[in-house]
């Protein structure tokens, strides 16, 4: 047990911080039109176009 806690957890907790930081990071290599967030639209005037 002392050898999951000491090794493999700690490897497990960078792991997920490393994925994390790469998903976060990849905000820079997109165009710019796809890293702004996406445009709110009203619901009442696109079902009026439908």
């Amino acid at each position: 047990m002392a050898f999951f806690r000491q090794y493999v957890t700690p490897l497990i907790i960078l792991l997920v911080f490393l994925v994390a930081l790469v998903a976060v990071s990849a905000r820079i290599f997109l165009p710019s039109d796809m890293a702004a967030p996406a445009p709110i639209e009203d619901v009442e005037a696109v079902s009026l176009y439908l």
